[in-house]
């Protein structure tokens, strides 16, 4: 029965995933996406890319305070969600805001500085999803796993993205940050070797009540 929750899992945390694709597809398609669409679409899908990348961080942690080992698995299938829904977020910006004219993309990205930390983050994005595969993790080696760590500057970047578009009520970019901030505590070895004896309590309870 194990093989069943492995792959019941999965597909409850795709169909979780693709469930606000699926909500703006139909908004979208029934004109219900207010008067400005396409600010609209920009601003749920950078929500929806910053939500997953707030869950693809929290996987490890979650693994070691509960032993819940799908939480440690999940990560590639979250990280990769998260490109995609950075990809439309992208696409939305150079296509129908823009329309593809790249001498204004161009002038836009460099000059603004919220388009300068989403750019970058999602060239970044781009290279973790690209050597996410076995393949590259063989190629890299040891450096595979350093390399992946820039989901953190990721992170960073994203909610400083979010941060320099607000002009008011800025309460949800400092909540992410703070999140982000916290996950990147997280990482500090004795921060990390402290909340695993902590978990350790938790994961025996579990156990024992299997």
């Amino acid at each position: 029965m194990r093989w069943f929750r492995v792959y019941s899992l999965k597909i409850l945390a795709h169909i979780g995933v693709l469930l606000p694709l699926v909500a703006l597809i139909w908004d979208f398609s029934q004109g219900q996406l207010t008067a400005d669409p396409i600010r609209e679409i920009q601003l749920r899908t950078g929500k929806y890319t910053l939500v997953l990348l707030v869950i693809t961080l929290g996987c490890t942690p979650a693994y070691l305070i509960s032993g819940f080992e799908q939480a440690r698995q999940f990560r590639r299938l979250f990280g990769l969600y998260t490109m995609v829904y950075a990809s439309l977020h992208f696409l939305n910006f150079v296509g129908l805001d823009y329309g593809f004219n790249f001498a204004l993309i161009r002038e836009d990205i460099f000059e603004k500085r919220y388009a300068v930390a989403g750019f970058a983050a999602f060239l970044i994005l781009v290279a973790l999803a690209v050597t996410s595969t076995s393949g590259w993790k063989r190629r890299l080696g040891k450096n595979w796993r350093r390399f992946h760590q820039l989901t953190y500057i990721t992170a960073l970047l994203a909610v400083l993205h979010f941060l320099l578009q607000v002009k008011a009520g800025i309460h949800a970019p400092l909540t992410y940050s703070a999140i982000v901030v916290a996950l990147l505590v997280f990482r500090i070895p004795a921060v990390r070797v402290a909340v695993s004896k902590s978990g350790e309590w938790v994961r025996k309870r579990r156990y024992l009540t299997l």
